[in-house]
């Protein structure tokens, strides 16, 4: 499994304007367009999972993550915040790479999976620094897109 797999570039968001955790993830949820119905349900399930712990998990990087009815395969949205929004990371840095991974209700393999590749993708601070330096969400989408060619 490729994290292109459920990643499209439309769903690459070069620079979030939302300075809060429930504003990012509304803004994120929304960036899937009509592959999401029901985008308040969404954002509760993503808000619902940070109170049992922050998804921030430190150098600047948070992978919200839920599962959510009616979705038939996993979905994700990148988003970059040039800023960096306080997001209760486990080091209490502010966030600046978000990757937003929605499964289905029923798939606890195909969830895991995909957290472990977009987490493997974004241990590098190498790649981490490259993104920082992409313009576009296309940029964004081609670095994205080659990193994950070399796992």
């Amino acid at each position: 499994m490729l994290v292109v797999d459920f990643l499209k570039e439309e769903w690459i968001l070069a620079d979030i304007s939302s300075a809060d955790k429930e504003g990012v993830l509304a803004e994120m949820v929304d960036a899937f367009g009509d592959v999401i119905k029901d985008k308040a349900a969404a954002v509760k399930v993503l808000l619902e999972r940070e109170k049992l712990g922050s998804t921030g998990i430190g150098e600047g990087i948070a992978i919200p993550h839920g599962k959510l009815a009616g979705l038939d395969r996993v979905i994700s949205v990148f988003a970059r915040s040039k800023q960096g929004v306080e997001f209760d990371a486990m080091d209490g840095a502010p966030v600046h790479n978000f990757f937003l991974l929605m499964a289905p209700e029923d798939s606890a393999s195909m969830h895991l999976k995909a957290l472990a590749r977009i987490s493997r993708l974004l241990k590098s601070r190498q790649f981490r620094d490259e993104l920082s330096e992409c313009a576009t969400g296309a940029e964004l989408y081609k670095k994205i897109s080659e990193e994950d060619e070399k796992y």
